[in-house]
């Protein structure tokens, strides 16, 4: 008897994996809210020098928008410049016209003298009433800071992926999820009282780090407790959890401009979610595979009481699941390493394939997400329609993953994603709703993607490395993450280019993708072996096929005529 057939005995899809999917689902809500928080606690509207007041010709009284002549030369968009001030007032710039370009003729003839923003600088706050980079001053030469805050928390992702991969699947799923509760609120809690840009960045990393341990342990949960044909479903629901959350960011984002207090209101609520967690089963896969067979018929017990089965709990012994799983116990090893990711054949193809999938689609994803401001039109607005393209995104990809397969699946929403980012190098900025079109088609291929291959990276990899598989994906996930802000800073230097390395990346994961096994209505492999015999047994199919043909062919051939 398989761990499948087990499942089904006791109950695959009832009450509890409804209750269960449930409650791991609401911690998500909140989940696109840290990751795409610095939308908004790092946003940054119109900014220039603080002006000193001087006395003019005559002691007169100027206006702002006249002070602003004298003190701040004005760019090319006839705005002042956010990093420059005029050494001196230069009072009979008053007499030049700005509107008919008189000004920027005066301007150029003359070299006047200018300084960096030595006192300070003055923030438009009509959008954002305060936000990390107004407080600390992170522009001009210390605009780059922003990005890092951002690389800084997805390193932290990075590092969680790594370290708490390993941990579920040496301690199990639930003691790293409840961990990751508990260090997620308490970090996001100090976040909101950082003294400096410093603790921030400290506090934002283990805060990046409790992501990845929820996350990992969320999908894994999930599907471990699920049978194979409602996972794609059950995966469209928890990926609707995170697009929910996208539009309740916008909301909240709305309501709490301050930043400190919108950092509060998407970190409380993880107290609630560690204090109900306690209330979780542990996988009883990973606890066969880890030789716990009293635990494993404990857990199996109560959810069969759960779902309304207590003679099929009153059956299951210890025993029970020892002559019952002999092929699961027979291939225990006493520990599991990275290196098994890439000891085999086909765990190497399957590791190296997904690390393409795994780095374009967060790479491109927050390429585009975390760069709202830039497309010129209404963050909160832009916000809630990236959220809502997920919708019909993810559904589409869970008929096509249902009916179609995974890898095609995979591969055409990448392949699809990359065009449209390449496509809007050629829309001009003063086509803004044209850009943010293709960038939220753009935005709804990738989250499908996502949605994929959350699902796909759980069924390719075996129980015993499924948490250090997760957690290699999740690495080459945050890796892509981090690197997407820095990326965004060549454009300084050539415009297009960010978009043309977003665009790329997916294309050439796409094709990767295809190299990956298709794992549509095939049980979960619980060893190593279990992958490398079915990988054999596809190569033997597709290989008789053609024969098969031949030999079909060769007695029609032979048949007589009438």
């Amino acid at each position: 008897m398989s761990f499948a057939e087990l499942l089904e005995h006791v109950g695959s899809m009832g009450r509890f994996q409804i209750i269960y999917v449930t409650l791991l689902s609401l911690p998500v809500l909140l989940m696109a809210s840290h990751m795409m928080l610095q939308n908004f606690t790092a946003a940054l509207g119109d900014h220039h020098c603080v002006v000193r007041y001087e006395d003019g010709p005559g002691n007169q009284s100027l206006g702002e928008e006249e002070l602003l002549t004298v003190a701040i030369p004005w760019d090319e968009r006839k705005r002042p410049e956010q990093c420059r001030r005029f050494v001196r007032h230069q009072w009979w710039l008053l007499n030049a016209s700005i509107l008919n370009g008189t000004y920027n003729e005066a301007y150029n003839k003359t070299n006047l003298e200018t300084e960096p923003c030595r006192d300070g600088w003055f923030y438009d706050r009509s959008v954002f009433s305060n936000t990390f980079v107004m407080e600390w001053n992170l522009v001009c030469s210390s605009r780059t800071l922003k990005e890092m805050a951002q690389s800084i928390y997805m390193a932290g992702v990075l590092v969680g992926g790594v370290i708490f991969g390993g941990l579920s699947d040496k301690f199990g799923r639930r003691l790293i999820l409840i961990w990751s509760y508990l260090q997620l609120a308490i970090s996001g809690t100090v976040t909101a009282f950082s003294p400096n840009f410093s603790v921030y960045c400290v506090f934002r990393f283990l805060t990046g780090m409790a992501y990845s341990g929820v996350v990992l342990n969320c999908v894994s949960i999930c599907v471990e407790w699920t049978p194979t044909r409602t996972r794609p479903i059950l995966g469209a629901l928890t990926g609707y959890s995170y697009t929910t959350g996208q539009i309740l960011l916008a909301g909240l984002a709305y309501l709490v401009p301050e930043w400190r207090h919108l950092q509060l209101a998407v970190s409380l609520p993880y107290f609630l979610f560690f204090f109900y967690s306690w209330w979780f089963a542990e996988s009883a896969r990973w606890l066969v595979t880890a030789n716990k067979l009293d635990w494993a018929t404990k857990e199996l017990k109560r959810v069969a009481r759960i779902n309304g089965k207590p003679e099929v709990a009153d059956k299951l012994t210890t025993e029970f699941l020892r002559s019952h799983m002999k092929e699961e116990m027979a291939s225990l090893k006493a520990s599991y390493s990275i290196l098994d990711l890439v000891r085999t054949p086909t765990m190497r193809r399957i590791s190296c394939c997904l690390s393409f999938v795994w780095f374009s689609t967060s790479f491109a994803y927050y390429g585009l997400v975390m760069d709202l401001q830039n497309f010129g039109t209404n963050i909160y607005l832009t916000l809630l329609i990236f959220g809502a393209v997920d919708f019909p995104a993810k559904f589409v990809s869970v008929l096509t993953i249902s009916y179609i397969g995974r890898r095609p699946t995979q591969a055409a929403t990448l392949i699809l994603a990359g065009l449209t980012i390449l496509a809007n190098i050629n829309i001009p900025q003063e086509m803004p709703t044209l850009r943010t079109a293709l960038a939220v088609l753009g935005k709804g291929c990738l989250s499908a993607s996502f949605n994929c291959v959350y699902l796909y990276t759980g069924e390719l990899y075996p129980t015993v490395l499924r948490q250090t598989g997760m957690g290699h994906g999740n690495t080459m996930a945050r890796l892509g993450g981090m690197v997407a802000p820095l990326v965004k800073l060549s454009g300084e230097f050539i415009p297009f280019l960010p978009h043309l390395i977003y665009g790329a990346a997916p294309i050439v994961s796409g094709v990767a993708a295809a190299f990956l096994p298709e794992t549509r209505n095939v049980h979960l492999p619980e060893t190593i072996d279990q992958v490398e015999s079915k990988s054999q047994q596809q190569k033997d199919k597709s290989q008789q096929e053609p024969l098969s043909h031949q030999m079909q062919a060769l007695l029609q051939s032979t048949k007589p005529t009438t």
